[in-house]
């Protein structure tokens, strides 16, 4: 009987090998050899994937976003509407090494892409997952609103720009200082800062 590939499981398998590299070497590093020699694989069967760097680099962007985004859609909604716009907002937080492994890549793309003169290339995969942030931003504060949970007085627009930095600043602090930043200190200050929303 023909052995059964499971070609999902292949390219994510791929794409966290480049994750994996990147995070050790930096994205300069992120070949389809160097990546396929991570895997354990030859840079022929990684091309079978993905025929080139920019492909690869783009699957393993969006595992990035698909990851959170499974996370995200398995939290249970209960408990008060305060309780369970931290738990969303803790997903997409470097707070244990999953979510970590998850910004390394993303800074490092980011970096990358500041790099990069016009449009095009990184800039347009990180895109999408900026505005998803924000817009999850959005939607938690709205639903807070919704529930009578924030002070009338308070600009959704505004509070929605100020809670996606927080969230990037957080993110970047439990990275860089992280015995500072601990994920107590971290949910300590989200914490306060929707305390001062509240009503």
């Amino acid at each position: 009987m023909p052995k059964i590939v499971d070609h999902d499981t292949r390219r994510e398998e791929i794409a966290q090998a480049l994750w994996r590299v990147v995070r050790r070497d930096g994205i300069r590093a992120a070949s389809v050899r160097t990546v396929a020699a991570e895997a354990g694989w030859s840079a022929g069967a990684v091309r079978y994937y993905f025929p080139d760097q920019q492909g690869l680099i783009a699957f393993a962007m969006d595992l990035v976003s698909r990851r959170v985004r499974d996370r995200i859609t398995a939290i249970e909604p209960t408990g008060t509407p305060t309780e369970i716009a931290l738990r969303y907002l803790e997903e997409v937080i470097p707070l244990d090494t999953e979510r970590q492994a998850e910004f390394d890549i993303w800074l490092s793309f980011t970096a990358q892409a500041q790099a990069e003169s016009g449009a095009g290339g990184l800039r347009d995969l990180l895109t999408p997952v900026n505005q998803g942030l924000r817009d999850l931003c959005e939607k938690l504060l709205r639903s807070l609103a919704e529930n009578g949970a924030l002070r009338p007085e308070l600009k959704l627009d505004l509070e929605t720009d100020r809670l996606h930095a927080l969230i990037d600043g957080l993110s970047l602090h439990a990275t860089v200082l992280p015995t500072a930043s601990t994920p107590d200190r971290v949910r300590e200050i989200l914490h306060a800062h929707l305390q001062e929303l509240e009503r």
